[in-house]
């Protein structure tokens, strides 16, 4: 073999070996994602994301979370001082312009969490600027450091987006290096609704001196290392029972290792922290405990009372290897800014005391109530209609900080939430129509829309707007009459109206009139023609109608009102001007109405802020449009008004599942009832699947999108906002997110890829929901947040369906098809997708598990008048196959 063979043979191996590495270095980053959801690490300033291999963590680009401020690079001198920072202090983002620079995030677990947010600063020059941080709407801290440093704060968020804004003070401009957030446990860390600023955290007895992360962190907290002066340091390398239900935050086992006690023959030691010079703050202290010496049998350990700013709490007694974490009450600092602590052993004990780490919080004060969510959402929907590009002020809170409001806008401060009273778009370049968004303001008194591109007619709305007394259109391109009802509050003078500046604009009933005696002749001349040709194709058109008659409407559950458009002042008088809302999703708000012919329905009406976009409004008209089942919604008819867009559905008057399985419904679905709605909605989902072509894929199945009738039918809802997919073989692949957890396909969700499976598995906790009585997600003895299919495994593995079933029936249930529907629910939530049910062999299933039922007379079915037999789902069956209609293609 010459040498050239040998080299392109050396070539091929490398390259080979560097693909196995790179496949497995990815494999191992998926891994990491998926052991960390709750967390949002974001590199400031970098072009792209990462997976740092100094500190394993997976960084983001902070493009997707602000719009605003310049990238850099920092010299890394002084990043090997501290190596569990990573690469995160090589790059930083700058914010020369705008007041306020807002970074958006939103975690998975949404709006009444408690989270850990971290933020990390290094600047490149020798003068540090000084600014302003607020997280949400709340101060946080003003921020001046050289060199680097890192600051924490445990925040309960009130909103489901979480804002952190930098505010110009005038004393440079704002940077930062380094974002993360980390979900925690509710019940950990909790004062009320109040967030904690980290002031200390501290690993005992560790000589290290450096702040330290450790792998083994499930909150990914940073640690100070240190030792106390006059204090002995121990250590030991046995494991610690870290999943001890004492150890309620989770202490790393490094942490735990190592301890600090007072020198022999000393029974007490003293500290003191100091910290603020506001002698008013509260602080909020957790002790870590852990005896790491092991004594002689029988011979008692430790004893010892804590002593914290003239508070004494205790006595504490410690087992061998077994932690004890306690969190005292918010205490006053004892001096001017100092915690003082003191622990003192008792008489009993042999040992001195002990502790092994300390966490420091500063109460922060009761959170500020953001703007109004109704007027937030409504003028981010203008934004976004209009594409107002205002990135250098319009970021955070409209209202919040005061003095920094968005430009061109005004708030009342008067009620709990600041209301928005005044918007000045003058000369801002909209185009189009005026957005119905502008209806939601509420408590508005001035609208300014002067000088724009605007067309169309004026809205009826405006003239409902409460509080509205000035109102601005000179400048634009409007049509059309003025509404009557705006003319008569100007001339009450209510309100004062501008309107000069739009040619086409009729302001009085002359042109009305004119434009009336010239369309006269015109349309009486094609009123003559039509007529002609009504009279000429009638009688075929007769015919054809006799021929094809059909008693389509008579049928249960269908509704009687023909598919149609409807406008958007017809949505408004069906809703009664939006009078109820009955439910709210990702579309945005549904309300109750009602047709002309008395007929109910249900509006829902497209957000324009919503996170769906007119693409998914019209699939979604279009599928239901020629997508009928008897177990899926129907709809009568939708408006797609430019910018005002709704589905009208038939009104479900037995509401959704989820209420009726919810603690606080005021009735129980009995066991007859739970197995019919469980067949109903599989027959409208295995539709969906194997009835229409190509299939349609739900990806958001619920308890809350199964609905339910008069007679507790269920039907499935939302389906048309999934896609459909071009063959069976081939699935959606997205990176935006779907589902709802608790429902979500594991799977699915790590790998963005939804079939078939991913609805299956969802339809599987529906199951479970059904026979249990329990939410998808519920809270294990130590308060974890756990899956239903999690806390149901281990009591079927130990043969207990009575502790399955919900308890609310008291034992009115037959064993055997219970037994059955566990089955049928655990085949479907398997983690393999593979290795799941098609929902055709799901619906049979059920059929035989309903009839396993033995009839009861005078049950509870009887009384409810729900009784249904497996007789009566096999005739709905066969109904439901002459009424489907043409598979959608």
């Amino acid at each position: 073999m010459d040498g050239r063979a040998q080299l392109l043979i050396f070539v091929l191996l490398s390259a080979t070996l560097g693909n196995l590495k790179l496949a497995a270095a990815l494999a191992e980053r998926r891994k990491l994602a998926a052991n960390t959801s709750g967390f949002i690490s974001i590199d400031c300033g970098v072009d792209e994301d990462y997976f740092d291999e100094q500190t394993e963590i997976f960084y983001k680009s902070d493009k997707d979370f602000i719009s605003t401020g310049e990238n850099k690079y920092v010299s890394s001198g002084n990043n090997d001082e501290d190596p569990y920072f990573g690469r995160i202090c090589q790059s930083a983002r700058y914010f020369p312009k705008g007041r306020k620079n807002c970074y958006t995030l939103r975690p998975e677990q949404g709006k009444n969490q408690n989270y850990l947010i971290r933020v990390f600063f290094k600047y490149g020059k020798n003068q540090t600027p000084r600014f302003d941080l607020y997280i949400g709407v709340d101060f946080w801290m003003t921020v001046q450091t050289s060199k680097y440093a890192l600051y924490e704060i445990i925040y309960f968020s009130l909103t489901d987006a979480i804002n952190l804004c930098l505010v110009n003070t005038g004393y440079g401009t704002p940077f930062i290096s380094a974002l993360e957030l980390r979900f925690m446990n509710h019940s950990i860390y909790r004062i009320e609704s109040r967030s904690l600023y980290v002031v200390g955290r501290y690993d005992v007895g560790n000589s290290t001196n450096r702040n330290v992360r450790y792998k083994d962190d499930v909150y990914d907290r940073f640690w100070t290392t240190f030792i106390p002066d006059n204090f002995i340091s121990l250590n030991t390398t046995s494991n610690i029972d870290v999943q001890s239900s004492n150890n309620t935050l989770k202490t790393p086992m490094e942490v735990l290792r190592t301890a600090v006690q007072p020198p022999s023959p000393l029974r007490s030691f003293n500290h003191s922290f100091p910290y603020t010079d506001n002698s008013n703050n509260e602080y909020y202290a957790c002790f870590h405990f852990a005896e790491i010496l092991q004594t002689s049998p029988g011979k008692p350990t430790r004893e010892f009372t804590v002593n914290l700013n003239g508070a004494n709490y205790g006595p504490i007694t410690l087992q061998y290897l077994k932690p004890l974490t306690i969190c005292y009450p918010p205490i006053k600092s004892r001096n001017v800014g100092d915690i003082f602590i003191s622990m003192e052993s008792t008489v009993r004990s042999v040992l001195p005391p002990i502790f092994n780490a300390l966490e420091i919080f500063y109460v922060m004060p009761p959170p500020v109530s953001p703007t109004h969510p109704a007027d937030v959402d409504a003028i981010m929907a203008v934004r976004q209609t209009y594409n107002i590009n205002k990135d250098d002020d319009w970021q955070g809170d409209p209202c919040l900080p005061r003095g920094i409001t968005w430009t061109g806008l005004s708030c009342s401060y008067d009620s709990n939430s600041p209301r928005v009273i005044s918007l000045n778009l003058s000369a801002s370049k909209l185009t189009g129509k005026i957005s119905s968004s502008f209806s939601e303001l509420k408590a508005i008194e001035s609208l300014d829309l002067s000088g724009n591109q605007l067309t169309g007619t004026i809205p009826e709305f405006l003239a409902q707007l409460p509080n509205l007394t000035v109102l601005n259109l000179t400048g634009n391109r409007l049509t059309g009459s003025i509404p009557q009802s705006l003319v008569q509050k100007s001339n009450d003078g209510l309100l004062q109206m501008s309107l000069n500046g739009n040619p086409q604009l009729c302001q009085t009933d002359s042109c009305e009139k004119k434009k009336q005696n010239f369309l006269l002749p015109v349309v009486a001349s094609v009123t003559t023609i039509m007529v002609l040709l009504f009279l000429s194709s009638i009688f075929v058109f007769w015919r054809m109608k006799r021929q094809k008659a059909t008693s389509q409407s008579e049928k249960e559950g269908r509704v009687i009102s023909k598919n149609r458009s409807f406008s958007y002042s017809e949505i408004v008088s069906i809703t009664d001007n939006f009078k109820t809302i009955i439910g709210e999703g990702g579309f945005g708000k549904v309300y109750f109405g009602a047709l002309k012919d008395n007929t109910q329905v249900a509006v829902k009406l497209l957000s324009q802020y919503s996170r769906q976009g007119y693409e998914e409004f019209q699939a979604e008209a279009q599928l239901l449009m020629i997508v009928h089942h008897r177990n899926l919604v129907s709809l009568i008819g939708y408006c797609d008004d430019h910018h005002n867009k709704a589905l009208i559905y038939e009104y479900m008057v037995n509401g959704n599942l989820r209420e009726h399985l919810s603690e606080s419904s005021g009735s129980t679905l009995n066991w007859d009832e739970r197995l019919h709605i469980a067949a109903d909605a599989a027959q409208g989902l295995e539709y969906l699947h194997n009835g229409c072509k190509p299939p349609i894929i739900h990806r958001d199945l619920k308890t809350s999108n199964i609905l339910l009738n008069e007679k507790l039918q269920a039907k499935i809802a939302d389906f048309g906002l999934s896609r459909a997919f071009a063959n069976e073989s081939v699935s959606h692949i997205t990176t935006r997110p779907a589902g709802t957890f608790g429902y979500l396909d594991p799977e699915a969700y790590a790998s963005g890829i939804f079939n078939k499976k991913s609805d299956v598995h969802s339809f599987g906790i529906i199951l479970l929901e059904l026979i249990t009585g329990q939410p998808a997600l519920k809270r294990d003895v130590d308060e974890e947040i756990i899956g239903i299919q999690q806390w149901v495994t281990p009591i079927i593995e130990n043969g207990d369906i009575g502790s399955i079933v919900d308890p609310r029936l008291q034992g009115n249930f037959d064993t055997n098809s219970a037994w059955k529907a566990v089955e049928i629910a655990l085949s479907c939530v398997l983690d393999t997708a593979i290795r799941r049910p098609d929902m055709s062999d799901v619906v049979g299933e059920l059929k035989e598990c309903l009839a396993i039922l033995t009839p009861v007379v005078g049950s509870q079915r009887m009384d409810r008048g729900s009784m249904r037999s497996i007789n009566s789902l096999e005739t709905r069956s066969l109904e439901i196959d002459t009424e489907m209609a043409p598979s959608p293609r």
